[in-house]
């Protein structure tokens, strides 16, 4: 597992990390990533919302709109993160979370 630290502008809307795929958004590129494990927020790691909901999805435990709360929340704990946690050993990129 890589943290991949967070780099942040002064207002704090832009969140970005160094992957394979070069200096991407966590926002728009971490959240749909199957690599993305967890966000680091001081000394914890907080694993990725999306990833238990889907697996709930998946099974017929949970609505497809706690998808998009699972979103939401991800992108809170971004704002108070510092750092990604990364299962992308073989630096390969991107691999989309969501396939149909």
């Amino acid at each position: 597992m890589k943290t991949l630290p967070l780099s942040k502008d002064a207002g704090g809307n832009r969140a970005m990390v160094d992957c394979a795929d070069g200096e991407v958004s966590a926002y728009r590129h971490c959240a749909f990533c199957e690599y993305c494990k967890g966000v680091r927020v001081g000394p914890r790691v907080y694993p990725t919302p999306q990833e238990q909901v889907l697996n709930d999805v998946k099974r017929g435990a949970a609505a497809d709109e706690a998808l998009m709360n699972a979103a939401l929340q991800f992108n809170q704990m971004i704002r108070d993160g510092n750092a990604i946690e990364c299962a992308d050993q073989e630096n390969q990129g991107f691999k989309p979370r969501y396939r149909l």
